[in-house]
């Protein structure tokens, strides 16, 4: 069946709404005003019941309990196999980060598509994902906190400008069980959870850098080395990655009390060598953060991150009050290169190219923390062992 363009749509919404004085049915009210309005009341015609819902899954750790080790992982193709996944179901793990493109909503096959109002192919991954006995594995295995990323909302490379992410949010936090927690009450997938007594607190920052993303600047040479599809917004230009309210949300966030805080980002933070999508598109966002954080003093900060199909590990001096450390864990099982000769200053080694996932391990007695990269054997093939007191932890 031909499915409707948006414009097309929105359209007989509008006119749907429509009172005559001969009695005329107005299927709204009030009369939408926008073709915004009027898609946000057809979604809301969607029970929650016709969207699709993750397996029953563990309860998150009890707020007293110090976490120990920390599973982390991205870019999970929901129409295929995934033994990434299904050796993370059998890792030792307090908690377990699915932190973006945990399915691929927007493609049947390799053809994208931004133009169907239902987000029908987002849907249906998201069905496919429930299904499958290693993600069945992973939910009966390890709780799990969660982020999304553009191929999750339903549009690659999507940002607020898409006209259809109130729906992809909702279809995100019905799946994963939000819809009526904190993060289900405001626009944006963002939301914090905080583990661990005094002394051994970590604290789970959830950002969203898709939904109220401006528009990035794209490349004016594609494919070219450093700035394959965008490039760093010029001075003076409209910059924002977080929107305004979830920027407030995260100074307040930062004054909470913890020790370690792992900041999960879909996208990465430190790199700037590189012409794919990361925090370095909008300079001055990526300052904005390193700012809000030493102002904020907190402690303990690290940045993990997914996205690139690409594992890394980083660590960047300066920055912060402290040294700023990363790991991006990325592909489950979307692997694209055999090999990477990517190499930014901030790197620990080279990028790992293979399916991989990441863990954390908190050393609370000998005060140290690890950010390690598996792959698909669960064998380390990057490490970054930082010492608390190198990330302003005393």
């Amino acid at each position: 069946m031909k499915r409707l363009t948006v414009a097309a749509l929105a359209g007989l919404m509008l006119a749907s709404c429509t009172t005559t004085d001969g009695g005329g049915f107005a299927l709204f009210q009030p009369k939408p005003e926008t073709a915004r309005d009027a898609l946000d009341y057809y979604y809301a015609t969607i029970p929650d019941s016709a969207l699709p819902r993750a397996p029953a899954g563990l309860p998150l750790p009890d707020a007293s309990t110090p976490l120990t080790r920390i599973l982390v992982a991205s870019c999970n193709d929901e129409e295929v196999e995934s033994p990434a996944l299904a050796k993370i179901a059998s890792e030792p793990g307090d908690l377990f980060l699915m932190i973006g493109d945990n399915v691929y909503g927007d493609r049947d096959g390799r053809d994208y598509s931004v133009n169907d109002p239902d987000l029908t192919e987002l849907k249906e991954s998201f069905a496919e994902l429930a299904g499958r006995k290693e993600f069945k594995a992973v939910r009966a295995a390890h709780p799990m906190m969660v982020a999304w990323d553009d191929h999750d909302m339903g549009a690659n490379d999507g940002g607020g400008d898409f006209v259809f992410k109130n729906f992809g949010e909702r279809i995100h936090e019905v799946f994963w069980g939000l819809e009526d927690q904190d993060v289900g009450a405001w626009p944006g997938t963002y939301y914090a959870r905080t583990f661990g007594p005094e002394g051994q607190r970590t604290q789970i920052i959830m950002l969203d850098s898709r939904f109220f993303r401006a528009p990035l600047t794209v490349t004016d040479e594609y494919n070219a080395k450093g700035k394959e599809r965008f490039m760093p917004a010029p001075d003076g230009s409209m910059q924002d990655m977080l929107g305004a309210a979830q920027w407030t949300w995260l100074e307040n966030q930062l004054q909470q009390d913890a020790d370690v805080r792992l900041i999960i980002s879909s996208i990465q933070v430190l790199p700037t060598v590189h012409g794919w999508e990361s925090w370095a598109n909008m300079p001055a966002e990526r300052q904005r953060l390193f700012d809000l954080i030493e102002r904020s003093d907190a402690k303990g900060v690290v940045f993990l991150s997914g996205d690139r199909h690409t594992g890394f590990t980083y660590k960047e001096p300066g920055v912060l009050p402290y040294e700023a450390n990363e790991l991006t864990a990325s592909s489950l099982n979307v692997a694209f290169l055999k090999s990477i000769d990517e190499v930014d200053s901030r790197q620990i080694g080279g990028g790992f190219t293979p399916e991989n996932y990441g863990a954390v391990d908190i050393d609370w007695e000998g005060r140290t923390l690890s950010l390690k990269l598996m792959d698909v054997a669960g064998d380390i093939v990057l490490q970054n062992d930082v010492a608390f007191e190198d990330i302003g932890i005393e």
